[in-house]
């Protein structure tokens, strides 16, 4: 027996050796994450100190409930005190009075997928635009400094600290390269320790990678996103994710095995092949074949947020000339949106901050109206890009719907966008916690 443990010695210490490898790393006692989910800039955001009345708008509550027309919105201080229709409503004698006649009263939009790239003076001009809080799921938390010490009013800034990548990364600069599970978890408490809300994994990590990952993040209270490609969707979220970022994410999982490992390697040996590549494999999807109907009722078995960011990859005809291949491929990811969305997909909106038929500031509003595009009707694309977000974010107790005891962040538009989603863009006022932006 001595001799056979001796003999065997090497192969013992062979296996210790992963063995160890595969166990996460002792973690600081102080990692947890109190008191929920929070933004890096809360303590920078004035507070409300006045009793304000929204009186006579239409209030759109974010929960997807029938609009009330003629509405009251109270607001004291940072918070909503009161919502119903007028004269249900006793309007305190101090109350500011705000005329809403002819405006809707909505959430302030939050958007899940906002990259800043130094673009300056971007979150600001967002925040103008009714995005009062917005997600960056793949950027240094220290870039950030330059906007939040400019004086400008910024929205709530949730952000999660570079995405996760393997070499070669595909957006070196925001990324934080992990080598094994050991690298992985560690990454993530540091995020977490840094003030990241929430981890994002980009798409060179396999499975067993993103369960470390998300093990870690879950057991800090954190949610785990990731931007696959050539990772299948499934596999990933079986792993433990909790949403996938860009429809394109889900390409391996609605072609065969062989056409999804030619784009795979394809991808591998050069990042840039996606970027018509993804097209190429996209044009011929089977939008009501068996393989998309099997994702998305394994999405609402799920409950996986998608963000779809359309706008990343919208194309349209040129006046002279069409990319067949760029248009119907982009067809067919609207149309499995829209599929996703009937089946019961929990479908938010994130923006990609800075996108090809978007004029800039305003790549939410285009978002929202792609979806519409796609097949969601104006209510739901508002669901999505309020509560829903929220639930995303897990800020829902305090954030996403007019509901009495949440925090005031709302805006009022000029119309009705549940019969339009374009008036999205007509942007009378912007309040965030319980002060209006700029003095409008």
């Amino acid at each position: 027996m001595f001799k056979l443990i001796v003999r065997n010695f090497p192969v013992l210490l062979l296996g210790l050796f992963f063995l160890s490898c595969n166990q996460p790393a002792k973690e600081p006692m102080n990692m947890v994450v109190k008191g929920g989910i929070h933004e890096v800039n809360l303590s920078e955001i004035a507070i409300g100190e006045k009793s304000i009345a929204i009186v006579g708008a239409t209030i759109i509550d974010g929960n997807g409930g029938q609009p009330v027309l003629n509405g009251v919105v109270l607001i004291k201080g940072n918070t909503i005190e009161n919502v119903g229709a007028a004269g249900a409503i006793t309007i305190p004698k101090d109350a500011e009075i705000i005329d809403g006649k002819g405006l809707s009263v909505l959430p302030g939009f939050i958007d899940a997928h906002f990259h800043y790239d130094e673009m300056k003076n971007l979150p600001s001009i967002f925040l103008q635009h009714g995005v009062t809080s917005l997600r960056d799921p793949g950027e240094w938390i220290d870039s950030y400094n330059p906007e939040r010490v400019s004086g400008k009013k910024n929205p709530r800034l949730f952000l999660c600290g570079p995405h996760l990548d393997m070499f070669p990364p595909a957006y070196p600069e925001d990324a934080y390269v992990v080598r094994d599970s050991i690298e992985a978890v560690n990454a993530v408490l540091q995020n977490i320790k840094d003030g990241a809300s929430a981890i994002k994994v980009y798409f060179r990590l396999p499975p067993n990678m993103i369960r470390f990952i998300c093990n870690t993040a879950h057991s800090k209270g954190i949610p785990v996103m990731a931007h696959l490609e050539i990772t299948e969707a499934m596999e990933a979220i079986e792993a433990g994710l909790d949403g996938v970022e860009h429809i394109t994410s889900f390409g391996l999982s609605l072609q065969t095995k062989r056409a999804g490992e030619k784009y795979r390697q394809l991808v591998l040996s050069d990042n840039n092949a996606r970027k018509q590549g993804r097209y190429d494999a996209w044009k011929s999807i089977d939008v009501n074949g068996k393989m998309s109907d099997s994702l998305c009722n394994f999405l609402v078995h799920k409950g996986t947020f998608v963000s779809p960011t359309l706008g990343a990859f919208e194309y349209q005809p040129g006046k002279d000339s069409t990319d067949t291949v760029k248009l119907t491929g982009f067809n067919n990811m609207k149309a499995i949106t829209g599929k996703m969305k009937k089946a019961g997909v929990r479908i938010v909106v994130g923006s990609h901050s800075n996108i090809p038929y978007a004029e800039f500031g305003w790549a939410f509003q285009r978002e929202m109206e792609l979806l519409v595009e796609s097949g969601l009707s104006p209510a739901e694309v508002i669901v999505a890009a309020t509560m829903e977000n929220a639930r995303y974010f897990r800020i829902a107790d305090r954030l996403g719907s007019i509901e009495k005891g949440k925090i005031a962040d709302l805006i009022l538009i000029k119309g009705n966008p549940l019969e339009n989603i374009s008036y999205a863009r007509n942007i009378s006022r912007v309040m965030l916690n319980g002060r209006w932006v700029n003095g409008q």
